[in-house]
């Protein structure tokens, strides 16, 4: 891999990592679908599906340095989210909206996580493949669409419309009158749309869009469910990255420290800027643009791989 993988090239692949991990359309679907249009060498060293693929290892990298945007973009909401779960512990007790966050998030995403340890290299060997990623990047977008018909039947969430002012406090947060609604789920709601993580072990399947899409079937506006979703993103990236960063110093990393780094800081800095636009867009917009580019992506996708 590190003789085919140039720096420009990994900087493409981060720059491209970083957004389509925080836009609704899959970026592990992406980053099989890419080396696969594209053909040649890229289609044989970067394959996901590979039992021990470097081109693995590489994205490995990637996811951390994404959770990093996050990390950074969100820091002061994580400070208020980490304090909440200490006290909470503290004193034994869930009462303040911080406390009240904080175990939703924890709860919504132990499901997640043991069905990544369990599932992800299955999946990943399976159906980590270009045909399989096309269709199910293609079905994303049914999925966002269908989520966007579902949300104008659904009653919202009573207190998403009480009317309080959204805190328009530092660059990147949503304020606390945001986090302080989505604390007003109940702990099975959360836990439910905790659960719709899942699905994005499939390649072409967004983390991001189904996550929104599972809110918003429980009356969560765009806003708040875009907020949530990225909240409970953050920590899964993280931990599948940092599971994996000993492949890096192992022989699958071998010649590409290099790429990794390049393409590491390209994607910490394309999912910043990604998640400091769609935190603003999905205050007055919706995912239909994203469905609809899912669909006509993916079905492309397949129609060429199928009959090249």
């Amino acid at each position: 891999m590190s003789s085919h993988l140039s720096c420009a090239e990994a900087l493409i692949i981060g720059a491209l990592q970083g957004v389509t991990e925080l836009f609704p359309v899959s970026s592990l679907g992406h980053s099989v679908l890419l080396p696969a249009l594209i053909g040649g060498r890229w289609a044989t060293d970067l394959n996901v599906s590979t039992p021990e693929s470097p081109y693995l290892a590489f994205i490995v990298g990637l996811h951390v340095a994404t959770a990093a945007a996050l990390l950074v973009f969100f820091w002061r909401d994580w400070v208020r989210i980490v304090s909440g779960f200490v006290t909470s512990v503290r004193y034994r007790r869930i009462q303040t909206p911080a406390e009240r966050l904080a175990w939703l998030i924890v709860l919504a995403t132990i499901p997640v996580g043991l069905s990544g340890l369990a599932l992800e290299h299955l999946f990943r060997t399976t159906l980590g493949k270009p045909i399989p990623a096309a269709v199910f990047l293609a079905l994303n977008g049914l999925v966002l669409y269908g989520g966007e018909l579902m949300r104008r039947r659904t009653p919202a969430l009573a207190s998403a419309d009480t009317g309080e002012p959204v805190s328009q406090e530092a660059a990147g947060s949503m304020g606390n009158a945001v986090d302080d609604r989505l604390a007003r789920l109940s702990l099975p709601q959360g836990i439910l749309i905790g659960c719709a993580q899942i699905l994005a072990l499939l390649p072409g399947v967004s983390r991001s869009g189904v996550t929104m899409v599972a809110g918003m079937a429980r009356g969560l506006s765009h806003e708040e469910a875009a907020r949530f979703s990225f909240l409970l993103a953050t920590p899964i990236i993280l931990a599948a990255g940092l599971l994996k960063i000993p492949d890096l110093f192992g022989p699958l990393g071998d010649g590409i420290h290099g790429q990794v780094l390049v393409g590491s800081l390209a994607s910490f800095a394309s999912a910043y800027f990604a998640v400091r636009f769609l935190t603003s867009y999905f205050k007055t917009r919706t995912l239909t643009p994203f469905a609809i580019y899912c669909v006509m992506a993916g079905t492309a996708s397949l129609l060429w791989l199928a009959l090249g």
